[in-house]
């Protein structure tokens, strides 16, 4: 019979004090930090156009000199905040990018009240963020702009490079969804919650939640994500805390995180209701059949140069529903840019800063003749 091997009780007593010891200062760590010591979106930029509740910034230089001619104009989704692009100094996409000589420009959709909820995709598109170019088109004495979209931005900034092409010079999206059904295709390894779930509700369950709330609230969104790694959502403030808390490193960029996270504005009601039933249910996008305005969507229109991001191991936006852009769209100069990690790593991880900014830069600068 095998025997349990002995359990030397004075390294077992050593480990529970160190964890003890460990926890006490942890906490006497995080109790004394306040919310002002915890800093996202930090790089320097000024309010250049305001219309309603929307913002346009323009980030100040970095470099001494200017190495791409056309500016770029960052577009984030309204499911969350733009600052994921600038978390921290050292793992931030606008930095690497300003560093490397580009003109940068970044939209700020605001928090949206109930006063909003009758706002479309059409009043974002066509009108927000068309103006926000018009005026970046103004005030720099250029014909186009380059167009970074992020998440549910890069849908954005491709309804309206198909909408407006002679504005546009260069398209970027970035970990952007296209094919909303492709998680349902043979190969995706990734697993589209948001795809699922969105499927399952039926559309008179969605008009009801907008209409009893009047937008998709962000809190309801934030609970989906959670659920997503349920797991990590219970472990990540006692396990994965105690963990880093005696790195003051580490745990400042646990708390940015976390900042942003809980920084989840409300997504107005009537473009919430496009969103989830006429994209993530209907699929209208790779149908040629979604309507912004009167106008409808046609891919082949998107003509100029395109660069996708995606992230391999995305389990939010399957790379499968990126990767599909290419099948669609009617530029002959189209690039993928693959990258490890998921959703939000692609931003924060170490190893994707190292290839997104040097990537998205590289390109742009072989196009900017």
């Amino acid at each position: 019979m095998d025997t349990l091997p002995l359990v030397n009780p004075y390294s077992a007593m050593a480990e529970l004090s160190k964890l003890n010891s460990d926890l006490v200062s942890g906490i006497k760590k995080i109790s004394t930090t306040k919310d002002a010591d915890i800093q996202i979106g930090t790089t320097e930029k000024e309010e250049v156009f305001k219309q309603d509740k929307v913002s346009l910034y323009h980030y100040k230089p970095l470099a001494e000199q200017q190495t791409v001619t056309t500016p770029v104009i960052v577009v984030y989704g309204l499911i969350g905040r733009y600052t994921m692009a600038d978390l921290q100094e050292d793992r931030s996409l606008v930095r690497n990018m300003l560093n490397a000589g580009i003109d940068m420009y970044v939209v700020d959709w605001g928090s949206p009240s109930r006063a909003d909820r009758w706002l479309t995709l059409d009043d974002y598109i066509n009108g927000y963020l068309h103006d926000c170019i018009e005026h970046i088109k103004a005030e720099q004495g250029v014909d186009k702009v380059n167009i970074l979209g992020i998440c549910e931005g890069g849908v954005f900034s491709i309804c309206y490079s198909a909408l407006y092409p002679d504005n546009v010079k260069n398209l970027m999206t970035s970990i952007t969804p296209v094919d909303f059904h492709g998680d349902q295709r043979d190969d995706c390894l990734s697993h589209g919650y948001i795809n699922l779930w969105t499927r399952n509700l039926d559309p008179a369950d969605i008009d009801l939640m907008v209409e009893a709330y009047g937008n998709m609230p962000g809190e309801l969104m934030g609970m989906v994500f959670q659920l997503m790694t349920p797991m990590k959502s219970l472990t990540k403030y006692n396990l994965d805390l105690i963990n880093i808390a005696q790195d003051e490193k580490k745990l400042m960029n646990f708390l940015r995180m976390e900042k942003w996270l809980a920084d989840r504005p409300d997504h107005p009601g009537a473009a919430a209701k496009q969103w989830f039933k006429d994209l993530y249910q209907d699929n209208k996008l790779i149908k040629n059949e979604l309507e912004i305005g009167d106008q409808t969507i046609h891919l082949t229109d998107v003509t100029m140069p395109v660069l996708n991001v995606f992230a391999l191991n995305d389990h939010i936006i399957p790379p499968q529903c990126s990767m599909a852009l290419k099948d669609y769209v009617g530029t002959k100069d189209y690039t993928d840019l693959p990258l490890p990690g998921g959703h939000v790593g692609v931003f924060v991880s170490g190893k994707s800063q190292g290839i997104l900014g040097k990537g998205i830069v590289d390109w742009l600068t072989e196009r900017d003749a």
